[in-house]
């Protein structure tokens, strides 16, 4: 957008090659730029400036292709670490829609004994009768092909919708509960349908 200067960086702030992946930051202000944190501007300063010096961090890991395109990957808060691999949940989200049968996926992380963390996919389909052992495995196979064979999902659930907020937000947060515990605790007031939820707790794990 006009005004806005990015780049995809490492830890040094150093530019990466085209393709790799890093932190995306913002080299000087832009139009309309957040300015503060109501009340708390130590933290504005700490989370968004002092990362790296000189720069705004925007908190979100993106790559950008040999095109000058932008892929925002997720928020480098919401990494995964499979076998000391670092993954972003949003680019096994975005290898899963990819898949022709795919409408909508919502990926997070479950705790492993082995690999650290496990990757734990809830997809939704498209209209078609879908054998959902076969279709598991290809989705499997599939992310591995996209991204590597350490993104390989651990479990698949498959479900008519996802939970959801009101204005449309996957609600991942109640999804982790599930795949750590099979019940939720948490807050659900902002949930618009509670019978999601109902339902992916009571699944079983689709190996």
């Amino acid at each position: 957008m006009p005004g806005i200067l990015a780049e995809v960086v490492d830890l040094d702030g150093k530019p990466v090659p085209p393709d790799a992946e890093g932190y995306l930051i913002i080299r000087r202000p832009w139009p309309a730029m957040i300015r503060n944190i109501w009340g708390d501007p130590d933290r504005y300063a700490q989370t968004y400036w002092g990362r790296m010096e000189g720069v705004y961090f925007t908190g979100d890991a993106a790559r950008r292709d040999a095109d000058g395109y932008f892929w925002v990957l997720g928020r480098v808060d919401d990494v995964m670490n499979v076998s000391g691999h670092r993954l972003s949940t949003m680019e096994v989200e975005s290898a899963l829609v990819r898949h022709p049968a795919v409408a909508e996926a919502a990926v997070v992380a479950k705790p492993h004994e082995i690999t650290g963390q496990a990757v734990c996919c809830f997809v939704t389909l498209k209209k078609g009768d879908y054998n959902h052992d076969v279709l598991g495995k290809e989705l499997r196979q599939w992310v591995a092909h996209e991204i590597g064979a350490f993104a390989r999902p651990e479990e698949i659930r498959f479900s008519e919708a996802l939970p959801k907020t009101r204005s449309g937000k996957i609600m991942r947060r109640l999804l982790r509960e599930i795949v750590t515990s099979n019940t939720v605790a948490g807050d659900v007031t902002t949930l618009e349908d509670m019978g999601v939820l109902t339902r992916l707790a009571s699944q079983q794990d689709e190996p």
